[in-house]
């Protein structure tokens, strides 16, 4: 009552001026501060309120955090919807010109009793985007998010075009079951700066990426997750809309939320109780205006496919390129997903350009699915990707090339190891007509840096070799598509220069080229002393020589070792034919199986023979054979282990879920059976009755 008459006051003070003198004049500006003064007062109060239960919100851990704004209460609470042909659009539709915002006055700072309260304002939805400057970067964000929830039972992600119903214009899906989301969770994901991935093999870790990865591919996101957790299955939807906050002039990101939760008893989804109505109302009130679903029963319809976890996201409103076209292209291949555009052409001769173009270090930069095959170092065989309806293939890039060798590389800093780092380097197999060639960077499992070019070479030197390498000792930028430029990066880029140029000087006269350096002999060192294969090593060098099929009965020339990187280069069988001998400590071929195994090359071992050390520095081609057929039986009893381990693993899983479904059952008999006894309890007191009475 009292901001209406200070409005009423304010209306008739500006009547008034227009006739009065200058003195009522001033008279009347002073009444005017004053009557703004009691105003800002009365508003100041009502929003210390508010800020104080979202302070506490956030301190307490409560799901009302700071980024979540209640919006205003719809009139009427029933049959809320918002039945447009015309799904609301951002201003621009172009990414890169996006992030012009025009809040009008409602972007003044709060600035009371010498504190100001700091807002999220929907610019930086914008500005933090556009750290994805590749559009594949970011769907990957949201891969991740899916590879994560494989602990917790996830076995698909899908990958795919949808439609809005509302203008039917395309959309992007992407959807797992993994263990959704809860209603604290789903608040946390669509906030800043939260993340609860504490596991050392989760590749999420800044709590920033579904934001950055959504708001790159499109200027709005609705999220659907249902979560059965200590026996309560809920459903939650989030809305975090670009176009929304724009065109209604927010100085504050609001993100319309609201959550079901399944009644035991009747087995319907009813309101959460976490919230008042009014709270519930309002967010479903924003939620069928600016989504794509303009009805409660079609945003529940969504939850159909999901079953009791999982979580949906769907991408609406997606940028255009400069063309005026969507960025992503769904039409080109119906298997596929696009960038827009006409594909970069290569420079090479013209019979050389059609197999080059082809290869999958040109292709992955326009196919999501090229993309996708090489996204991770390895995958479990429990779960997949699937794009467009179809399987994706998974590639290790390690099979695509010959003449292998491996490099153990061990990076210092302060005198102190940090790692020890299995690096793959090989010619491609199209080598020397593809010009492919670099390092295809891994970090926990996943792509950081595909062939990744630290050398610039001329007259071909470096032409076809490309490496393989997991290096978790370095950290990624928050894009994932780089790594943090430290100390220790450079020195990788430094080593992975050497080992091209060195790789290529000895070997380029493999795929036809004019070798430049030959490899010098090594003789063993006088006071070393080689241990029997039956021995324990006992700390002395081993030296390693392996008979790769060479026209001079098994001869090698070894090749010396650069121990100023503290490395070991260990070649190994191509049917081409490379020879070597490598000098390694006791230790070093046990860490290197492990580390080959780790690295996922588990599909090409059979070419990979390391022998234990001899008595002599040569072994004949009988003896070597043998030890080959040995290791291949041993590999081959190790896989089958690894995929018995993997199948009960599977078991384990299927069996808690199927637990977890019968205690659901099992609660809701006991319910029936306590409602059934009631009943029987109250017909058997008025039978007593009715007998006691005619007793009498």
């Amino acid at each position: 009552m009292m901001v209406g008459l200070e409005k009423v006051d304010l209306k008739a003070i500006k009547s008034e001026t227009e006739y009065v003198g200058e003195g009522v004049q001033e008279e009347n500006r002073r009444k005017a501060q004053q009557a703004e003064v009691r105003k800002s007062g009365t508003q100041f109060k009502r929003q210390k309120t508010e800020e104080n239960r979202s302070l506490i919100a956030l301190t307490t851990g409560q799901s009302n955090s700071i980024v979540l704004e209640r919006g205003k209460s719809p009139l009427d609470d029933s049959g809320i919807s918002f039945a447009s042909t015309i799904c609301p659009a951002p201003l621009c539709r172009q990414f890169w010109k996006a992030g012009n915002y025009d809040d009008g006055l409602n972007s003044k700072t709060t600035l009371q009793n010498g504190k100001s309260y700091l807002h999220v304002h929907p610019m930086f939805l914008h500005s933090n985007a556009t750290s994805h400057k590749w559009a594949f970067g970011a769907i990957a964000e949201l891969i991740d998010n899916a590879v994560d929830e494989i602990q917790n039972g996830a076995t698909f992600v899908i990958v795919d075009k949808t439609l809005n119903p509302r203008d039917q214009s395309p959309a992007l899906l992407i959807q797992d079951n993994g263990g959704g989301m809860d209603p604290e969770a789903i608040r946390r994901c669509m906030s800043f700066g939260f993340s609860d991935k504490k596991s050392k093999a989760a590749i999420g870790q800044y709590g920033n990426g579904f934001k950055t990865s959504t708001m790159r591919l499109g200027a709005d996101v609705i999220v659907f997750s249902c979560h059965l957790g200590d026996r309560v299955m809920t459903q939650s939807i989030g809305l975090l809309s670009y176009t929304f906050l724009t065109q209604t002039g927010h100085d504050r990101i609001v993100v319309p939320m609201v959550d079901y939760e399944l009644n035991t008893i009747t087995g319907n989804m009813e309101i959460s109780h976490r919230y008042d109505k009014e709270y519930f109302m309002s967010n479903l009130s924003m939620l069928l205006q600016w989504s794509p679903y303009s009805t409660e029963a079609e945003l529940l319809k969504q939850f159909d496919d999901i079953g009791s976890h999982g979580t949906k996201v769907i991408i609406y409103n997606l940028w255009f390129s400069d063309d005026g076209n969507v960025e992503l292209d769904f039409d080109t291949d119906p298997e596929d997903i696009r960038i827009g555009g006409d594909v970069k052409k290569v420079q090479a001769i013209p019979a050389w350009r059609s197999v080059n173009e082809q290869h999958i270090a040109n292709r992955l930069h326009h196919s999501l699915r090229a993309y996708l095959s090489i996204l991770y170092l390895k995958i479990p065989e429990t779960f997949t990707i699937v794009l467009r309806g179809q399987f994706v293939e998974h590639r290790n890039l390690v099979l695509d090339l010959k003449f292998q060798e491996f490099i153990v590389y061990r990076p210092q800093t302060g005198g102190c190891k940090e790692a020890e780092v299995l690096t793959t380097i090989g010619f491609l197999k199209e080598a020397p007509h593809v010009t492919a060639h670099g390092f295809n960077v891994y970090h926990k499992n996943r792509l950081i840096l595909p062939f990744w070019p630290v050398v610039s070479y001329s007259d071909s030197r470096g032409r076809g070799v490309v490496g393989v390498l997991e290096a978790n000792f370095v950290e990624p930028t928050h894009n994932k598509q780089d790594f943090e430029r430290t100390s220790l990066l450079q020195k990788l880029e430094s080593r992975l220069k050497e080992m091209t140029w060195e790789y290529w000087d000895y070997h380029c006269g493999l795929i036809g080229y004019q070798v430049k350096k030959k490899l010098p002999p090594v003789k063993p060192p006088q006071d070393s002393q080689v241990s029997p294969p039956s021995l324990p090593n006992s700390g002395k060098m081993k030296y390693v020589t392996l008979n790769h099929g060479m026209p001079n009965g098994g001869k090698t020339k070894p090749v010396t070792l650069n121990q100023n990187h503290h490395s070991i280069r260990v070649k190994a069988a191509s049917p081409a034919g490379l020879s070597s001998k490598r000098k390694e400590h006791g230790g070093d071929l046990n860490k290197f199986e492990s580390m080959k195994r780790q690295a996922g090359t588990r599909a090409d071992a059979h070419n990979l023979e390391i022998q234990s050390a001899s008595t002599t520095n040569q072994l004949n081609n009988k003896e070597t054979m043998n030890l080959i057929q040995e290791n291949k039986k041993l590999h081959a009893k190790c896989l089958e282990h690894e995929k018995m381990k993997e199948d009960l693993d599977l078991k384990v899983r299927q069996l808690r879920r199927e637990l977890g479904d019968v205690q659901q059952e099992y609660d809701r008999l006991m319910v029936e059976l306590t409602s059934l006894d009631t009943v029987k309890e109250e017909k058997h007191g008025g039978k007593l009755g009715v007998s006691d009475s005619q007793h009498v």
